[in-house]
């Protein structure tokens, strides 16, 4: 909830997190909006929270270690995202639309 009172996206990762998560947006909806689902757990009732918070998770890889592996490997995939949204030249930029 402070993250989302600053405007700062969190990334949740398993079971634990996202019942954390969870209990914020039951608190405050609004902080889902600050909210980046890092995967979908094996943990039985992780995809329910999930769906609760109207969440997508960025990565289905059978995780259930609990060591925060999968919000590291999603940030890979958000920060990539950023980079490209960024940084990746449009087609009319590239001079590519249109061409014969």
């Amino acid at each position: 909830m402070g993250a989302a009172s600053n405007r700062i996206p969190v990334v949740i990762d398993g079971f634990i997190s996202t019942a954390g998560a969870l209990i914020a947006y039951c608190l405050e909806p609004k902080t889902r909006d600050y909210m980046f689902a890092a995967h979908n757990s094996v943990e039985i009732g992780h995809k329910v929270m999930l769906e609760k918070l109207g969440l997508r998770p960025i990565l289905d890889l059978d995780l259930r270690l609990g060591e925060g592996t999968g919000a590291a490997l999603a940030m890979l995939m958000i920060e990539a995202g950023l980079k490209i949204y960024k940084e990746m030249a449009t087609f009319g930029e590239a001079e590519v639309s249109n061409k014969d």
